[in-house]
């Protein structure tokens, strides 16, 4: 599989459905690793994400959600991803969708375009090119570019991804470029834990093995000029990986504790 440096993308306006929230995307894949890349992928998009490991999953996750597109590998262990698409369609007939799969004839991809395809990729791939696939049919489908899509906000803190700018309560915040890139990675995840190996990947472009050293140490550094003498926004789940979310701050607290009421 080719995964290629992503930070041409950074600099396109993200879109979002017509109301301005998230897009909804749905990942049929049965093999796990790559269903939890192409998830981490175009979650860095800002797109709200479902993974589905097997067609019938699939199905009653696309009545669920309702999603704006679909990516969908043909080849499924339970039930083919044409068979898929047929019974989806039942249910939201206008979702466009690109089918992922090994297969790479002229027969396979007439096929899976004549079931209903909107678009084709084979494997291997690159991540950017499935990406790219997927805006153009969001664009035809009527996604919306978002206003202020360079600005990203998470509780008191503030990251612009044009200038390069951040900020905390409204003080500034001086990072370097690799801060920068796993702070904005954090921010685009806000409130999802982030595994060492999909920082690494995302971040440094890296595979998972033995370098997970680096991410702590850069969370540390982030550490201190993120959460310095405030409430902390960067947590650590031990043996699972790190999230960042709006800090809850002491008086909060204890208006929560005053207005609880007694115990059952």
């Amino acid at each position: 599989m080719a995964f290629s440096d992503t930070s041409a993308r950074a600099a396109l306006p993200r879109l979002t459905r017509a109301d301005g929230s998230p897009l909804r995307v749905l990942v049929v894949d049965d093999e796990p690793n790559l269903a939890e890349l192409l998830t981490s992928a175009l979650r860095y998009e800002g797109w709200d994400v479902s993974t589905a490991l097997d067609g019938q999953s699939a199905v009653r996750l696309a009545r669920e959600t309702q999603p704006d597109v679909i990516v969908l590998d043909i080849m499924l262990g339970d039930i083919d991803g044409i068979e898929v698409l047929r019974r989806i369609r039942q249910q939201q007939d206008g979702v466009p969708v690109l089918f992922l799969t090994a297969r790479d004839s002229v027969e396979d991809r007439v096929a899976g375009l004549t079931a209903g395809g909107d678009d084709y990729v084979t494997k291997p791939f690159s991540l950017e090119e499935v990406v790219a696939r997927l805006r153009g049919l969001l664009r035809r489908a009527g996604a919306s570019a978002a206003r202020d899509e360079a600005l990203l906000v998470v509780g008191d803190l503030t990251l612009d991804e044009d200038s390069h700018e951040v900020s905390r309560g409204g003080d500034d915040v001086h990072l370097t470029a690799t801060e920068f890139e796993l702070l904005r990675y954090l921010m685009r995840n806000a409130r999802r834990v982030m595994s060492k190996a999909q920082i690494l990947d995302r971040v440094w472009q890296y595979d998972f093995g033995g370098q997970a050293n680096i991410v702590e140490l850069y969370i540390s550094y982030l550490r201190r000029k993120i959460d310095a003498g405030r409430e902390p926004m960067i947590h650590t789940l031990r043996g699972v990986g790190y999230v960042l979310k709006p800090a809850v701050s002491a008086a909060q607290v204890s208006t929560t504790a005053v207005g609880a009421g007694p115990a059952a």
